[in-house]
């Protein structure tokens, strides 16, 4: 019971030292600025910006629009689902003694990505008309998927797919930062910055921006076919996830045996 109980113990440990937190977080920022930024320049929307749609169901409620308003509202529940989804995953995982559950989010999230690239092709054919609208489901879908990983790896501190919070919380550090102690008290406790978050923000503020570029300059050359390199990198970096937690099973299991 004891041996048991100690193995348990150690599958549902799940802790990430700051430097594989940040690596994750630089990459799927770049990802998500690459995806969002090229699915804008390929279907004319930002599919991650959750406060413009909402904001857009407003003014064409307004408007009278009711058509648009029941696109911009089926966009929101869309990405609501991949968050969903990608929850799901990763309390299956864990709930299976899995330590891995985001790899195997961005694993499935990585195919899916590629779906997403095969309808899109589609809107340059006579089919555009048919496929337009699942083509922008789907990529909402895509990244509140995209979004869920980093954000309960980090217990909320970060997000990958919109930079508002992120922008805010630069600006709450750079405000301490720049706090000035005229006369010190003892009794209350000094401002200090914590540079080290201070340039995590920082840093993914950065990577969305590279991804942008990049996502931008590859739509605009390669298409939709610019879509393999982006999952291919998020199905190797979640694989690696996933290999190194079957490692540990394995010698949990040699373990388990000797023992």
């Amino acid at each position: 019971m004891e041996r048991r109980t100690r193995i348990t113990v150690l599958l549902d440990k799940v802790t990430f030292e700051d430097n594989a937190l940040r690596k994750l977080g630089y990459i799927m920022a770049f990802i998500a600025g690459a995806v969002n930024a090229g699915g804008f320049f390929a279907i004319g929307y930002y599919t991650s910006h959750v406060t413009g749609e909402v904001s857009a169901m407003a003014d064409h409620l307004v408007l009278g629009d009711i058509q648009l308003v029941i696109l911009f509202f089926c966009m929101l529940l869309c990405f609501i689902g991949g968050a969903m989804h990608s929850t799901w995953l990763i309390i299956w995982a864990r709930r299976s003694r899995f330590r891995s559950g985001y790899g195997i989010s961005m694993c499935v999230e990585s195919f899916i990505l590629l779906l997403f690239g095969t309808l899109g092709i589609t809107l340059g054919t006579e089919w555009k008309f048919l496929f337009f609208s699942p083509t922008i489901m789907l990529l909402c879908f895509i990244m509140g998927m995209h979004n869920t990983v980093i954000t309960i790896l980090s217990n909320g501190l970060l997000r990958s797919t919109h930079m508002t919070g992120i922008a805010t919380d630069i600006g709450i550090e750079l405000s301490k930062a720049m706090y000035f102690h005229k006369n010190p008290l003892k009794k209350v406790a000094a401002i200090k910055t914590n540079r080290r978050k201070l340039v995590l923000f920082i840093g993914i503020l950065f990577y969305f921006f590279i991804g942008g570029v990049v996502g931008a300059l590859g739509f605009r050359h390669l298409g939709f076919q610019f879509i393999l390199p982006l999952a291919i990198l998020l199905f190797v970096w979640g694989a690696l996830s996933i290999s190194h937690d079957l490692k540990a099973r394995t010698r949990l299991r040699n373990y388990k045996k000797v023992a």
